[in-house]
């Protein structure tokens, strides 16, 4: 009877293991079963929408087919949304392909039927017209909602309309495959922004808004080396509003050297706003798991040409307009803390339930509620000032820059600023390549954007 018991229990044991195994079996294939069939020849992917509906990628398109959408569809988001043929892999689709699956373990390859999707944040409408707004120029826009964090409009050119394929890629301008939104820059003169915050943290506003330093055209500096303002023959006795207002190199070489703002604490200043510092490893910033490049800088010595260069936007200076974008947020929403941006609002699975939902996050504090309150009068009255009759309707706080690139062949222009306005609360960067080769300004690409955003909203 003993052995009978026994050998109950040794079948019953072999039962329990059994079926646990099965039970681990069957929830392994259920979960990994998609994952391989996203990486098979058969996979099927779902569609990726932008905030109003509007179709910004067709997973159930077949190779070549052009058919279903008007030609240029996706030209103003092709490069930011991407495709999955593995030409872009910095790209909302290439990052969140697992997402778009469209395979379900207990009913297979859905494909037409499949509701996985993406829902996305931008409004193709808006960036359409901005893409249109450049009249053929390289360079790149982005603009978002800097209570949320939704971005709204990104879009870089050159682009591609994915359902054109690849087949002449070798003939593909330079960066028509990258946002340019995502890379580093020469910032220009809308890296005085940064030079401003830091002093003003590091001084405090009065002793700072108390300085005036002099401009003849020309500054040498402490080490024997010339900084040129851009007006030949000076802007004369400026403060710190006027400066801004005229983006004068030599009030910031001569501020860059003044006593009561130590390098050491500039450093300090500029890591804190996210900066990597004299060859310091970079950090991504992430926005849905697409890597967005970290601003980078070199800061030596304050007498030194680099140093005062980089603090004025050249020289070894890189920035992403997406970041310079982050930071005007961080002056606009009065807290000193960056709205973190986001491209998905949703997404849906294979049945077409709700998987994910966005939220608003924000960064570590930067700077001081005072700082961000200061410079946000600083560049509104900018905005008064310089702006108000060349994007009109809108009050704006404002920076602009010019960016020589290329040795000094090339010069871009760039615009940074914010909507000061709560029930329209839009930051934007944009860039505009080679400004010389053609009459069209970045002003009137952020009428277009502000303007087809302000509709829209509506």
């Amino acid at each position: 009877m003993k052995s009978i018991r026994r050998c109950q229990h040794i079948i019953s044991l072999f039962l329990v293991f059994f079926i646990a195994g099965m039970t681990i079996l069957v929830f392994k294939i259920q979960r990994e079963a998609p994952f391989y069939m996203m990486n098979s020849d058969e996979h099927r992917l779902g569609m990726v929408y932008d905030r109003n509906g509007d179709v910004l990628f067709d997973g159930t398109l077949e190779e070549g087919d052009t058919s279903k959408y008007p030609y240029g569809h996706f030209i103003d988001v092709g490069n930011i949304i991407g495709d999955d043929k593995g030409q872009m892999s910095n790209t909302l689709v290439a990052k969140n392909i697992e997402k778009l699956n469209n395979y379900s373990f207990s009913e297979g390859l859905v494909n037409e039927g499949g509701k996985a999707a993406i829902y996305t944040t931008l409004d193709h409408k808006a960036n359409q017209a901005v893409y249109n707004s450049f009249m053929g120029n390289d360079g790149c826009a982005v603009a978002y909602n800097y209570v949320t964090g939704e971005v709204l409009v990104c879009t870089s050119l050159p682009s591609l309309d994915i359902t054109q394929g690849y087949a002449n890629i070798n003939s593909f301008r330079s960066g028509t495959l990258i946002s340019k939104t995502l890379c580093g820059t020469v910032p220009g003169s809308t890296q005085k922004v940064s030079t401003v915050l830091s002093a003003l943290e590091i001084m405090g506003p009065d002793r700072l808004l108390s300085k005036s330093f002099t401009c003849t055209g020309k500054y040498t500096n402490k080490s024997g080396k010339e900084i040129d303002c851009h007006e030949l023959y000076g802007h004369g006795t400026l403060n710190l509003q006027q400066a801004v207002e005229k983006s004068c190199n030599p009030f910031f070489a001569q501020l860059i050297e003044d006593d009561d703002l130590p390098l050491n604490r500039l450093i300090s200043m500029y890591r804190k706003l996210g900066y990597a510092v004299n060859g310091e490893d970079m950090d991504y910033i992430s926005i849905d798991g697409i890597e967005c490049e970290t601003a980078s800088t070199t800061l030596t010595d304050p007498y030194d040409f680099q140093t005062q260069w980089g603090c004025i936007g050249q020289g070894d200076t890189l920035v992403s307009p997406i970041q310079l974008m982050m930071w005007q947020s961080a002056i606009a929403n009065g807290t000193g803390k960056m709205t973190m941006p986001h491209l998905i609002s949703k997404v849906t699975n294979v049945k077409g339930k709700v998987s994910e939902t966005a939220s608003t996050r924000h960064s570590k504090r930067l700077f001081s509620e005072d700082t961000a309150h200061t410079m946000r009068q600083i560049l509104t009255t900018n905005g008064t000032n310089n702006y108000a009759y060349l994007i009109y309707g809108y009050d704006l706080g404002i920076k602009s820059g010019t960016a020589q690139v290329e040795e000094g062949n090339k010069e871009n222009s760039l615009l940074v600023g914010f909507v000061d306005d709560e029930d329209f609360p839009i930051a934007f960067c944009v860039v505009l390549e080679d400004r010389n080769s053609t009459s069209l300004k970045p002003e009137q690409i952020v009428k277009v954007m502000l303007d087809q955003l302000s509709a829209d909203k509506n």
